[in-house]
């Protein structure tokens, strides 16, 4: 995999780059939210690494440029904060994961392993449309009534499950095989959190609410509730 390291401690990203280079990875580095920004833009990355607490622009600002550019390149945050409120704003700015310092090198690698299933090479272009959603899941790109909406990558792969089961309702249980690959430690809440992030850029000046809950099961499009 191409993957972007963007971390400023010179000890956490000499440990980084030399791991997963031994892993046979390609990496780059980034000391900053600035250079990251200028060599996700010059290059094609895999995966990004991305640390919260950086020089300048900080990792949260970085993941929401990315996003405002539809850059869909899987985010891996790192943090050293572990407070509910800090993982939802990381989620909330783009980020695909998550990961509190300290760690295991072996988890990342896991955590990556995970992404890079999740992530599988495009393809000839594919349009999924469904009512007003349109979905390009070569580009990893969504529209509803023309307008673009910029999601993460597991954002969109949770509306592409969605669509893809329209008119059906789609378990809790099925959604976190799905899109999180039998991750133990992502439960029901995870999954309830990524839905209304969803559902707040997926409804965002529409009249016709898109989203379906139902309670105690899951989530739909095309359902009523």
């Amino acid at each position: 995999m191409n993957i972007l390291v963007v971390e400023d401690d010179r000890e956490m990203a000499d440990v980084l780059v030399r791991g997963l280079q031994e892993e046979a990875h390609d990496v780059k580095l980034a000391r900053d939210g600035t250079t990251a920004l200028r060599l996700s833009g010059d290059s094609c990355f895999d995966l990004i690494l991305l640390d919260v607490m950086l020089p300048g622009l900080s990792g949260l600002e970085v993941a929401k440029r990315l996003r405002m550019r539809s850059e869909h390149v899987p985010v891996l945050m790192l943090t050293a904060r572990d407070a509910l409120q800090d993982v939802v704003m990381g989620l909330d700015a783009g980020a695909d994961d998550y990961l509190t310092k300290p760690f295991s090198f072996l988890e990342l690698l896991a955590r990556i392993r995970a992404l890079a299933r999740r992530n599988p090479v495009a393809g000839p272009k594919n349009v999924l449309e469904v009512e007003d959603l349109v979905l390009d899941t070569s580009s990893y790109r969504a529209f509803r009534k023309g307008r673009e909406i910029h999601l993460s990558f597991t954002e969109f792969r949770l509306l592409e499950l969605l669509a893809r089961n329209h008119g059906r309702v789609v378990s809790r249980h099925t959604i976190l095989e799905a899109v999180w690959s039998h991750r133990r430690d992502i439960g029901g809440n995870t999954v309830d959190a990524f839905v209304r992030l969803l559902r707040k850029k997926v409804e965002d000046g529409a009249q016709v609410r898109l989203i379906q809950t139902h309670r105690g099961f899951g989530y739909s499009i095309g359902v009523p509730n």
